[in-house]
């Protein structure tokens, strides 16, 4: 009976510490990552700046085969947008920035509208014709204590997928920068 009470405390004491700790960690992220690509800006754009060519590069289809993606009216610009549903879940983009020499910013929403984050794929223009490309998304878990543990593993969850689209990019580009 003492081993039980000893076992039961324990637990107690391993909740309580999970849920203070919990309450004092940040719930905001940033996911981010960068790939330095041997193509100048507007030649990266046609496959960033065009909702219809993510195919070529993003990763999340090789990671979810049952991925359905639906454009929106329009696919590139300010207010492009494409939606998606899956056995990892479903979300929505829309463009909010579009520049062939900057980048894009784009809203994201997951599950129904119950994540909400930014994203972006910033451009800089880097010596000898190369681009470094840095993708990052960035937000707010929200919720103390589950937030707090969330946000720290978003990295973790998200940040191989940013590798595996810039290297995809990366191949894409070049492929076609040196096919013609």
């Amino acid at each position: 009976m003492k081993i039980l009470k000893t076992l039961l405390s324990a637990i107690i004491i391993i909740i309580i510490v999970v849920v203070v700790v919990g309450l004092f960690l940040p719930t905001s992220y940033t996911v981010e990552r960068s790939i330095v690509i041997d193509a100048p800006p507007s030649r990266i754009h046609e496959y960033i700046g065009d909702l219809k060519n993510w195919d070529y590069w993003s990763p999340w289809k090789e990671e979810d085969l049952t991925l359905v993606i639906t454009h929106g009216e329009k696919t590139k610009g300010v207010g492009a947008s494409q939606s998606w549903v899956g056995d990892s879940g479903d979300g929505a983009l829309t463009f909010t920035k579009d520049s062939p020499t900057e980048g894009i910013e784009y809203d994201l929403v997951f599950d129904g509208g119950t994540y909400v984050c930014r994203s972006a794929m910033i451009y800089e223009h880097l010596e000898e014709g190369e681009t470094k490309v840095t993708w990052t998304m960035w937000g707010d878990m929200g919720t103390p204590v589950i937030g707090g543990y969330f946000a720290m593993m978003m990295d973790s969850m998200v940040g191989g997928m940013f590798d595996k689209g810039l290297f995809n990019l990366k191949n894409t580009v070049e492929g076609q920068v040196k096919d013609g």
